[in-house]
């Protein structure tokens, strides 16, 4: 009973009014039949922002599509709950790079439509890191993918190519939920569809399930990280994933050994790893002398009881 008045109060944090008053009546009633406890589905706005471009939802498919997807992020509890764990931890270094480059912060959240914010996602069409590159796409914006070293990996250089990406995209199409359809479906296909179909953003298109689901999906991971606790989602500061600092070393030349090198620079392999997951291979032949910044972390971040709780954003913590 204690569990299930947890759950009703939550119900009654993400409803309307109304449906508070309807659901208080629902459960005063001791019926026998009432053996599963209720499931709210959140209202949904007549309008949204994404990106700074208003959107109407007056439009029934356009009210369906966000409800669609708001619905099985509310619900689909433990990757929802990983997005914010991970994201207090990546947030931090991925926002700056964003504004530094002009790149409405809302993008945020496309990266954790993409890769739930899991650093080493890999996918079925081979596209990896918090971004979700295709190797080719990845070296046309810069980013090195070799046997020894994938740079799609690495959170800071794989978000200045998606910036790249990004204001390419919306120097061709100048709205910026079209420029979020385009990273999916890629600008080409985009392009060619706004042409065929006759309209001028990708709101009115017709598109294969996954874009038109796409853009959508960003918008209802806005919604919830955004206000958590409005729908059911409460963490306190010690139970996300916190950021790391490092020291950063630069290697020119070759590396025979990554094991003996992150010994000699007081981590294991496997934190140098963590650390530094463009590093795709026990060794670094290097035979062009690039130099590539190595991460080595603060050791006493690693503990918690050594280190101090940081959030991204205080909405996201009860405490």
């Amino acid at each position: 009973m204690f569990k299930q008045a947890i759950c009703i109060a939550l119900l009654l944090a993400s409803m309307a009014p109304a449906a508070q008053a309807q659901l208080k009546r629902e459960y005063s009633n001791k019926s026998e039949n009432s053996v599963f406890v209720v499931t709210a589905s959140a209202d949904i706005p007549t309008t949204f922002t994404l990106a700074g471009e208003k959107i109407s939802l007056d439009r029934l498919d356009m009210m369906e599509r966000l409800d669609r997807e708001l619905t099985g992020i509310i619900y689909g509890h433990t990757t929802t709950s990983l997005c914010f764990k991970r994201a207090n931890r990546y947030f931090p270094v991925i926002a700056p790079i964003l504004k530094a480059q002009d790149v409405p912060l809302d993008f945020l959240y496309l990266a954790v439509t993409e890769s739930s914010m899991d650093y080493n996602a890999y996918s079925s069409a081979k596209a990896a890191g918090l971004w979700q590159f295709l190797a080719s796409t990845a070296r046309d914006y810069g980013l090195e993918v070799s046997d020894e070293v994938d740079e799609r990996y690495d959170p800071e250089l794989a978000t200045v190519a998606a910036c790249k990406y990004l204001k390419a995209a919306y120097k061709k199409f100048g709205h910026w939920p079209t420029v979020a359809a385009s990273y999916n479906a890629g600008q080409s296909r985009i392009s060619s569809e706004l042409s065929r179909q006759g309209v001028d953003n990708s709101f009115d298109l017709y598109l294969t399930q996954e874009t038109s689901r796409y853009v959508f999906r960003i918008m209802a991971y806005k919604m919830i990280m955004e206000n958590p606790k409005r729908y059911g989602y409460r963490f306190t500061k010690s139970q996300l994933w916190q950021p790391v600092s490092y020291t950063t070393v630069d290697v020119s030349g070759s590396v025979a050994s990554w094991t003996d090198w992150a010994k000699s620079h007081g981590c294991t392999y496997a934190q140098l790893r963590e650390a530094n997951p463009w590093i795709r291979a026990t060794k670094l032949t290097n035979a062009k002398g690039k130099t590539y910044k190595v991460r080595v972390p603060k050791q006493s971040d690693l503990y918690r009881s050594k280190r101090k709780f940081t959030v991204y954003d205080k909405n996201w913590v009860i405490d």
